[in-house]
């Protein structure tokens, strides 16, 4: 396949009801010899660039158009998405709402055959086996995971044999065995067959490992297009924008004397290039002990022989959880991690009594939840969930907060609210929409509606998943700060960032039940409990045990503290 280029000259774009243009004047030009990374904070109009790519802008989402964007000899305001969509294909964020057919063959082959082309089916296997899903091709859709589902999405833009595909997140609501699954396929499949890859990333590990090239969007305009390692390298300017460099790369730019440098004189990007440009020697000090993760003796949920899982239609019942057994305490901070399908989400639905066993027993405060209604549960018990804009009612964050308050008739609701907007510095979005919020701002919001209300166990389903480095930062904030409010905190998390950081006992979950139940410094230290949960550990930790550091450090800081002793190399 011979090399296209989409080409964008002085775009300028503004929605309508917009003050602003959210894109002014962008120049960039991308080959499809490569595999792109398009990176930005949230708002700064990495999407909406994006999405001119393929022509939805501004055929489907109309505002004010100026400019060009080419893709090769094609002007994409003068041909329509249908034919673009045969070039330039597109995986949303929101992936769920373009999977349209119920069997997941059929979906992927919707495309080619709505487009007339008779191999549609052979395409459509193709594309199936390129992502791994070739088992999975006669399943409904709702049976698979939404890690499976998002590859469901990605089969069928593949499906079309564009000259591009653009990912938005594509390691979004994936295990970090199949979030490097992914990025290895999209990078097979650029190399062999010359379609450019464009992926919209926050996580700059993964840009590191796999992209050739990297676009930064900043304030609505490109602010530089570099090779990555040079680009992972504008440290200062990517922190400005809320984007944080890979771990390694912050770890050798606070080491002294340039002890973190390549020959180059650039930081490394991925942990070999760390490997060979790191102080040797055995660092001195251990890092800081988290406690066992137990917290005090008070036992606050208990889970006993439980069985749980959902009807299929060719296999029967398939269960997700069996003869499952678990306690949580009081003061915990704890994290559920495991491969896609595992649980995690299914065993807090459980918790909070959305769901029912089908056998034993979830006891949550000494409350059976199959005996206590779940607003009866909610009133100790918050369940914040993957979704943050599902939890979005009235016309400002605000009034949300006091929503939720009002409907369980607590006293003083004014003050509470006021109390948990200063707690958690929302004043600064407490009188928007939280409908209108980015995804960072919102889930910041969500937490405040659960707070509020003062719950004695708060349950989160991905907290961090899909955030720039400042909502991030936010979130593990108030995920920290939370605790003095709050008796036990539980979080199902692929971030094992967050995990690293934050949590003082991780649950492993896998096809069998509990794998390990341990703190993350001793889950961390066992290479093959991890491979078989489907995890991978930060890089600060896989740099420890690449440059001998035992214990392995949890956060930069410490292994910065333990390597600056060391001289270089």
């Amino acid at each position: 396949m011979s090399s296209t280029t989409i080409t964008v000259d002085d775009l300028t774009f503004r929605y309508p009801g917009s003050d602003e243009p959210v894109l002014r004047n962008v120049n960039v030009e991308i080959d499809s010899g490569e595999f792109t990374a398009i990176i930005g904070g949230n708002g700064s109009g990495k999407t909406t660039l994006c999405k001119a790519f393929n022509g939805l802008i501004p055929h489907f989402f109309n505002g004010t158009f100026q400019g060009t964007v080419s893709i090769g000899d094609t002007v994409t305001t003068e041909s329509d998405v249908s034919g673009l969509s045969k070039t330039v294909g597109y995986v949303f964020q929101d992936f769920e709402n373009q999977l349209v057919q119920p069997i997941v063959l059929d979906d992927v082959a919707f495309a080619p055959k709505n487009h007339g082309l008779e191999d549609y089916e052979t395409r459509a296997m193709r594309a199936l086996e390129s992502v791994g899903l070739e088992d999975a091709a006669d399943r409904f859709i709702w049976e698979l995971s939404g890690g499976q589902q998002h590859l469901v999405a990605l089969a069928g833009v593949l499906a079309m044999e564009p000259q591009f595909i653009i990912v938005d997140e594509p390691a979004a609501q994936l295990d970090p065995h199949n979030a490097r699954k992914t990025y290895e396929q999209l990078r097979e499949i650029q190399r062999e067959t010359e379609v450019g890859v464009i992926a919209i990333e926050h996580h700059t590990e993964f840009i590191g490992d796999y992209c050739d090239r990297l676009v930064m969007v900043a304030d609505g305009d490109v602010a530089w297009a570099n090779r990555v390692d040079v680009g992972l390298n504008r440290v200062e300017e990517l922190l400005d924008a809320d984007i944080h460099p890979p771990q390694v790369t912050q770890i050798a730019r606070q080491l002294p004397n340039k002890q973190g440098t390549l020959p180059s004189g650039r930081y490394p990007v991925t942990v070999e290039q760390a490997v060979s440009a790191f102080p040797t020697g055995s660092p001195k000090g251990d890092p800081p002990v988290k406690p066992d993760g137990r917290g005090s003796d008070e036992t606050l949920i208990t889970v006993s022989n439980l069985t749980h899982g959902y009807p299929t239609l060719r296999e029967g019942r398939k269960t997700v959880l069996d003869a499952f057994d678990l306690e949580l305490y009081a003061d915990s901070r704890v994290a559920l991690v495991g491969a896609n399908g595992a649980g995690k989400s299914t065993l807090l639905r459980l918790l909070t009594g959305l769901e029912s066993p089908d056998k034993g027993t979830v006891t949550v405060l000494g409350n059976d939840t199959n005996d206590t209604l779940p607003e009866e549960l909610a009133e100790e018990t918050v369940y914040i969930h993957q979704n943050p804009e599902e939890m979005f009612v009235e016309e400002t964050v605000r009034e949300d907060i006091a929503y939720y308050l009002e409907s369980r008739d607590d006293p003083d609701v004014d003050e509470r609210v006021a109390d948990v907007i200063e707690f958690l510095d929302l004043e600064d979005i407490a009188d928007r929409d939280g409908r209108l919020l980015s995804v960072g701002q919102q889930r910041r919001a969500s937490l405040a509606i659960g707070l509020a209300t003062d719950p004695t166990i708060v349950l989160l389903d991905e907290p961090t998943g899909s955030l720039d480095l400042q909502s991030r930062r936010e979130v593990t904030r108030i995920l920290s700060r939370s605790v003095t409010r709050t008796e036990t905190v539980v979080v199902a998390t692929h971030d094992l960032q967050l995990v690293a950081e934050w949590a003082d006992r991780v649950i492993v979950l896998g096809p069998n039940g509990i794998l390990a139940d341990e703190t993350p410094q001793s889950v961390f230290q066992q290479p093959g409990l991890l491979e078989q949960a489907h995890l991978r550990p930060p890089q600060v930790v896989e740099l420890s045990d690449r440059l001998g550091i035992d214990p392995p450090s949890l956060t930069k800081s410490d292994i910065v503290d333990r390597l600056a002793t060391q001289g270089g190399r």
